[in-house]
């Protein structure tokens, strides 16, 4: 009796996997898999961990400067997007944020992309919508933030978070993935022609 459930177990990862690939999907590889999740975790909890000390430590001085002049970290609290984009709309941005993880989740499991790059772009990605997501839904719609940058005596650029890196670090790379895939391919089409 204990034999048979024991086969049974094994056959079913099996089974799903046979499915899926019937279908013409097949999952990521276990490498793809460590370093998407690995990135998404560690990421996300740098984010919150950052966002949390940060507040705290600037609780009762206002702001305090890095570089003079140049950067500094402030308590800021964002009700839109980037830019303020969206300012004051908490659950269409938190619907667009549950959105954009479910097409993250769907292109890393289902893409077959083999490209690292691709998924350490999308775990990134990932990490960064995670962490503002947890913002708007836990601090009242708000998002932390909290490094300035003057990029111009008197110009501050909007304040942002570690989230917003990862987001813009996500973005960046997989620009570049493309960029150099599309090479890629158009010089192995050229190749066999």
């Amino acid at each position: 009796m204990t034999e048979t459930k024991t086969e049974e177990r094994s056959a079913r990862p099996n089974l799903g996997r046979a499915f899926l690939e019937r279908l013409g999907l097949a999952l990521p590889d276990s490498k793809a898999q460590l370093t998407f999740w690995s990135l998404l975790v560690v990421g996300l909890a740098l984010d919150l961990w950052t966002k949390r000390v940060v507040f705290d430590w600037l609780e009762h001085r206002g702001s305090v400067s890095i570089i003079n002049g140049f950067l500094q970290f402030v308590r800021a609290l964002n009700n839109g997007a980037a830019f303020g984009i969206m300012a004051g709309k908490p659950y269409l941005l938190a619907t667009v944020s549950v959105v954009a993880l479910i097409v993250i989740f769907a292109v890393f499991l289902f893409s077959r992309s083999r490209q690292r790059l691709v998924h350490i772009a999308l775990g990134l990605f990932a990490a960064g919508v995670c962490g503002n997501l947890y913002d708007r839904i836990f601090n009242g719609g708000l998002v932390r933030d909290f490094v300035d940058v003057v990029y111009w005596p008197g110009k501050h650029w909007p304040a942002f978070n570690v989230a917003d890196s990862l987001l813009c670090i996500g973005v960046g790379l997989l620009f570049i993935s493309t960029f150099f895939t599309g090479k890629s391919s158009r010089r192995h089409a050229q190749q066999h022609k």
